[in-house]
């Protein structure tokens, strides 16, 4: 038997994982000839998002090393704000990997969505660019 409160969480709508660390309103300078956002410009703002994270955790400068797969779920429309979520998956000597969830909120009918979600891999750097360990 499925007590109440298991049964409320079968309604509970997907929630975003991890950490607030970027918003971006989709432009139309942005979009593909279909009038879609690009696939590139949302990836690079998960890129940018993950690497926010991954500077805070690494004290200083990072750079992206590796993406995961991605699958698009929606289009992006013009004028979508979407919100990028980065979750640390794990923090290893001088690397941080990273998963970046988008979420796009459409201002005219007040709804939110899962656009994609990928993980980043980002290793901590010096000023010489050569890899540096995670100070703690």
């Amino acid at each position: 038997m499925i007590e109440e409160e298991e049964y409320n969480d079968l309604d509970d709508e997907p929630e975003p994982s991890g950490e607030l660390t970027l918003q971006a309103l989709a432009m139309p300078k942005d979009t593909n000839p279909n009038g879609d956002i690009f696939g590139g410009w949302l990836m690079s703002q998960m890129d940018l998002a993950g690497s926010v994270r991954a500077s805070a955790i690494a004290r200083g400068r990072v750079t992206t090393v590796a993406v995961g797969s991605m699958a698009f779920l929606r289009p992006v429309p013009v004028g979508a704000t979407i919100s990028c979520y980065a979750d640390v998956l794990s923090i290893g000597r001088s690397s941080i990997r990273i998963l970046v969830d988008v979420w796009q909120y459409q201002p005219e009918t007040n709804e939110r969505y899962k656009v994609t979600e990928g993980t980043f891999v980002y290793v901590a750097i010096d000023d010489n660019g050569r890899t540096r360990s995670i100070s703690s």
